[in-house]
């Protein structure tokens, strides 16, 4: 499935390119940094579960087809979106055994490269597996350019935002995947993402991870952002177990709403660094 928006594409050398890039999907956002506006948006959704290989092909192919991509940009950054990554307090991260914490939750092959990425004011660190070969396409396309851990940007985006004294929590979901964020007692206490095919699945790790930190389910807060709606399965479940639901609202978002979006969409690529 592909959604796109395009405008004028004059001018574009002082726009900002973000780029989503998950092992499902593909997303293209262009902005103009004095407004904030959309000037270009596509999403690209895979039917199937795709490698960093194929991935490549997909953005090539994209960006064949769309004149906009290929032009000069102020800024590029690129999210990945992964289950890969662990969080390392700042005080006890040691860069030279990176890949340490990652090998005990996740496949990590011995030529991955481990990266990291610090949740300023925070003393969070996210260490990842960023796809290289991607890395390179775009550093040989555009030239310098940033990169992130999707992770690092909810985070980011969530503790900088939030007045999180009193239990929260919130769930981002991606096809076939959710990520789950909770603040308690002024701290974060977990933040893991989980592979579901079901609802049934959804809601169970949901709430296990609410039984394990003693949140109670009729009242604690849970705010949702990403590909969920009131309509969806995985809501309506949600609603059967929890009393205290809402959607994600546009104080959190930097970038104005894509066409037939709402504030809760696309949360990551509109919060790019």
């Amino acid at each position: 499935m592909m959604q796109q928006k395009k405008t004028n594409i004059q001018n574009t050398i002082n726009n900002r390119l973000s780029v989503q890039i998950s092992l499902n999907g593909l997303s293209f956002l262009v902005t103009n940094p004095a407004s904030e506006e959309p000037v270009f948006f596509l999403e690209n959704v895979l039917d199937h579960s795709t490698t960093p290989e194929e991935l490549l092909m997909e953005i090539e192919t994209i960006m064949f087809k769309n004149e906009i991509l290929n032009t000069a940009f102020a800024e590029v950054s690129v999210v990945y979106s992964t289950p890969v990554y662990s969080l390392v307090p700042a005080p006890l991260f040691d860069e030279t055994k990176a890949s340490e914490y990652l090998k005990f939750n996740s496949k990590i092959l011995a030529n991955d490269y481990m990266a990291h990425d610090l949740v300023e004011n925070q003393n969070i660190v996210v260490v990842y597996v960023p796809f290289m070969n991607i890395n390179n396409f775009f550093f040989e396309k555009y030239g310098s350019f940033s990169y992130y851990h999707s992770v690092t940007v909810m985070l980011k985006t969530i503790l900088e935002e939030e007045n999180y004294s009193l239990p929260k929590i919130f769930l981002h979901f991606q096809k076939n995947s959710f990520d789950c964020i909770v603040l308690k007692n002024g701290k974060l206490q977990l933040c893991n993402s989980y592979t579901y095919k079901t609802p049934e699945d959804f809601i169970y790790y949901t709430l296990f991870c609410m039984e394990q930190l003693h949140l109670d389910s009729d009242n604690i807060p849970v705010i949702l952002c990403g590909e969920i709606e009131k309509e969806d399965d995985n809501f309506k479940i949600a609603y059967t177990y929890i009393r205290n639901l809402e959607f994600m609202d546009s104080n959190y978002t930097a970038t104005r709403s894509l066409d037939n979006d709402r504030p809760h969409n696309h949360f990551i690529l509109k919060n790019v660094i």
